[in-house]
């Protein structure tokens, strides 16, 4: 039985309420730790050091298998260093390109022909990564828990085993619990070819250049996202895309991206699916893919590869711990908890099965998690009301539930949808850009009053607008608050306090007017 003393509690300081608290005592473990966590992403630097602050005895393994092309990174798993940074910092410098125009039509004296420097954003790009990678080990370090760059697999369902970049083990720890939080890599879809002719989003944003025509493979939001900011970077881009844009997302909002990005002039290649890959006596990659089962060839200078991502759970033996994944994915099955079916094995995050992969869920599902762990808290993660915004050149946010899965939830005749599209006032300097629309949408439910239960926008600064509105979702807002609150004007956020027109009236969304 494991002894409790009265000093080894901690409170969190920005943890939930006092209420949400009972008064359990921080455990001293006959194992080497309380707490182990593999993987050093967001989701477990968010649960260790939370743990830690708790009084847990915590320790963190993490280490990066470079990509087929040998790309590695530091501590802060796919957001920091592949993911969510190098990417808004790479869309950001993206819109200069876009908005030249704008530029010019508003006053401001340029020079006549605009050029990138690829080289130097890279630098400046992985210079920010660098440092934030130092940053982690320092609150690692600070928050008292261990950390190990070492690859952790388990022996059995308490002890883990750390090898080294040869694959030598090096040590053998054992824990009272267990956090999975490996996370995901690229996937090369097992086509021939691939790993040697193609890379993926976790090379793009160190590389030192990336020859055009650039052909990007996938519809997800990792496609294009780069796609988008790669064309806005002055790249030729062709997107070849299999279906549907954006699956899982509000299927009209996706669709209108799409739209955008083929009208400002990234070229797509629909219904088409590659087969192969080969390299070219000059170096450029020959892709061999089927469209409308007609077999067809095409030459780029090189291939990103946007097609799914698979959970890092093959090397870490979690069969030896006795912990069920998903055959078709990999991913552990968990409870509403994040809980596994071996009761002290965790996991969170992207290698979590039925989760969102979404950077700001993952810290938020670990900092609760360890909550729950090592004090008397009960709030889980809600999976729902769950903010995310599409990096694209015109942004796509989106908070709750999408048009098409309120339908298939509630019934559409128990839902009414609010919509309306209009011109961002800035876009009225460009003759090109005023011809777009942005769109924003607001679907509630008849049977609760109107209640909110979805919002999407699409337009300028979406993650902006997306995390305010969350707010209001999470609250319970209804239409009548978001009827009575005053709108900032001219802003395109306010759209969404005047919102009259519903699709069931058949009625034109279009505005032409303040």
């Amino acid at each position: 039985m494991a002894e409790y003393k009265e000093e080894d509690m901690v409170m969190s300081i920005d943890g939930p309420p006092a209420e949400d608290y009972k008064p359990v005592k921080v455990r001293t473990s006959p194992y080497d730790y309380d707490l182990f966590v593999i993987g050093g992403g967001s989701g477990g630097l968010s649960a260790s050091k939370e743990a830690a602050k708790l009084g847990a005895k915590v320790g963190l393994a993490d280490f990066v298998n470079p990509s087929p092309q040998g790309t590695n990174w530091g501590l802060g798993g796919t957001c920091v260093n592949v993911g969510c940074i190098p990417k808004k910092m790479m869309h950001y410098a993206g819109s200069f390109g876009e908005f030249y125009e704008d530029e010019i039509e508003t006053g401001w004296a340029l020079p006549p022909q605009k050029s990138h420097n690829w080289q130097r954003m890279v630098k400046n790009v992985q210079e920010h990564i660098q440092g934030l990678n130092w940053g982690y080990k320092l609150s690692l370090v600070d928050g008292h828990v261990t950390y190990f760059n070492n690859y952790a697999s388990f022996v059995d369902a308490h002890t883990v085993k750390l090898t080294n970049a040869a694959g030598a083990e090096v040590k053998r720890l054992t824990a009272e619990k267990f956090l999975i939080a490996v996370g995901l890599r690229p996937s090369f879809g097992g086509l021939p070819g691939a790993e040697q002719c193609c890379f993926t989003s976790d090379d793009l944003f160190s590389m030192q250049e990336v020859p055009g025509p650039i052909l990007v493979v996938g519809a997800s939001y990792i496609s294009l996202e780069c796609a988008g900011f790669l064309h806005s970077l002055g790249k030729d881009v062709t997107v070849m895309v299999r279906s549907i844009f954006l699956r899982g997302f509000d299927t009209e909002m996706s669709s209108m991206v799409g739209e955008y990005m083929e009208a400002v002039g990234v070229k797509f290649m629909r219904q088409a699916v590659p087969t192969r890959f080969e390299r070219t006596p000059s170096g450029s990659v020959l892709v061999h893919y089927s469209q409308e089962d007609i077999e067809k060839t095409c030459e780029f200078g090189s291939v990103l590869l946007a097609i799914g991502r698979n959970a890092v759970t093959e090397g870490v033996h979690l069969e030896s711990a006795g912990v069920i994944v998903n055959p078709k994915n990999k991913k552990v099955i968990v409870d509403e908890y994040e809980r596994s079916n071996v009761s002290h094995i965790w996991a969170i995050g992207d290698c979590a099965d039925v989760r969102l992969e979404l950077t700001p869920v993952a810290i938020k599902a670990g900092l609760y998690l360890a909550r729950r762990l090592f004090t008397g808290a009960s709030l889980k993660m809600d999976y729902v009301n769950v903010p995310t915004t599409v990096f694209t050149p015109l942004e796509y946010g989106c908070v709750g539930y999408s048009e098409d899965s309120a339908y298939e939830i509630y019934g559409k005749d128990n839902v009414e949808v609010y919509h309306s599209s209009f011109t961002p006032l800035e876009w009225n300097f460009s003759e090109k850009r005023k011809n777009h629309r942005s769109f924003a949408k607001l679907i509630c439910l008849k049977t609760h009053n109107e209640l909110v239960i979805g919002v999407h926008y699409l337009g300028p600064h979406a993650g902006e607008v997306i995390q305010g509105l969350a707010v209001a979702v999470k609250a319970g807002a209804t239409k009548e608050v978001f009827d009575m609150t005053v709108g900032i004007h001219p802003t395109c956020a306010e759209e969404f306090t005047t919102l009259k027109v519903t699709k069931a009236s058949g009625a034109n969304a279009a505005k032409t007017g303040c």
